[in-house]
């Protein structure tokens, strides 16, 4: 049997990225059964479940220590029973995304910078996403609507930067990813590119040679934003992935979320700021949880959040000391803390 699954493993990371994302599970008793766990013994959902879809590529779940249902990892992603409670003050739109999207896959709320939704999808479904509840139907960018959501960052000469995200924007294939660089370049005003991706670290195998020359072939600054909550998440797959955009010349930064049972220690941001920052990713946000419905388990409070970064910045030099910030609807920027 532990024969067949380190097999099975070999195969798999020899495969695509989107063979290896087609074969990602969707499951809790799939998930348990690779980890060793008997679901009879966690408060696993059903319901949580259906309401949010599990999806786990394989790269992250080989990050989870098998056989242990306290990994905080898992908790990252495993449908629990406490999705399901109705906490007050938790809502679907908990960063106010629905009142700032100025058309169809476009949401303005800060000077200067616009955010495209690129696709609904993710490779993994993180069970803390503010974006759980999110209407993608409705408002992601469709081949359709690319062409008036380009229309509108020219026309407002403000715009200096455009934010790729989702769902996770480098799951785009490469075709339509390029063409959208191309026509973003095309616009006089922009300087920068930036995209918000989780894919380097929990499908680090979409980093491939095409994805690199893509993005080195953009007129504008490219600065990526990968998403990394915990340094076991950071393997010898990842390390490679981040290490071809860093020797591309693009910006790497990290943003957090500090999430009770999984990141919620001095020992283990410390832990992740030195693991980021060694393979050449800056520290740049750890942020308050965004209070959306079926998330409030994952809750760190505000006065232990700041307990937190001081012991962090006793303890590390500033570069390497997130900024702790919040999301607040309608406020004009990232409240920092």
């Amino acid at each position: 049997m532990i024969q067949q699954q380190a097999l099975f493993i070999t195969e798999h990371f020899a495969r695509t990225w989107q063979q290896q994302l087609s074969e990602a599970f969707n499951t809790i008793e799939g998930l348990c059964d690779y980890l060793q766990l008997s679901s009879d013994t966690l408060p696993i959902s059903a319901a949580a479940a259906k309401n949010f879809p599990i999806r786990v590529p394989l790269s992250f779940a080989a990050c989870i220590e098998k056989g242990n249902p306290h990994d905080p990892l898992l908790r990252q992603v495993l449908p629990v029973y406490d999705e399901t409670l109705i906490v007050p003050g938790y809502t679907s739109d908990p960063v106010g995304d629905l009142p700032a999207a100025a058309q169809t896959g476009i949401i303005h709320k800060y000077h200067g910078r616009v955010l495209l939704i690129n696709t609904g999808s993710c490779a993994v479904n993180c069970r803390y996403c503010f974006r759980r509840n999110f209407p993608y139907a409705e408002l992601q960018l469709g081949k359709q609507q690319e062409q008036a959501a380009i229309a509108h960052i020219s026309s407002d000469a403000s715009i200096t930067e455009v934010i790729l995200s989702g769902g996770d924007p480098l799951l785009l294939n490469d075709l339509r990813l390029a063409k959208l660089i191309v026509q973003l370049n095309g616009i006089k005003q922009l300087k920068r590119i930036r995209i918000h991706t989780r894919l380097p670290i929990v499908l680090p195998a979409r980093i491939t040679g095409a994805l690199i020359d893509t993005l080195r072939n953009s007129s504008k600054q490219i600065v990526v934003v990968v998403h990394c909550n915990h340094a076991n998440e950071i393997n010898s797959r990842v390390i490679a992935a981040c290490q071809q955009l860093k020797n591309s010349g693009i910006t790497l930064l990290n943003q957090s979320v500090l999430l009770k049972g999984v990141n919620d220690n001095a020992d283990v941001l410390s832990c992740l700021s030195e693991q980021l920052f060694a393979i050449g990713i800056i520290p740049y946000y750890l942020h308050l949880l965004d209070k959306a419905t079926g998330t409030a388990h994952f809750e760190v409070c505000e006065a232990d959040a700041l307990e937190l970064v001081r012991q962090l910045q006793n303890r590390l030099p500033g570069y390497l000391v997130p900024r702790l910030v919040k999301e607040q609807a309608g406020a004009a920027s990232k409240q920092a803390i």
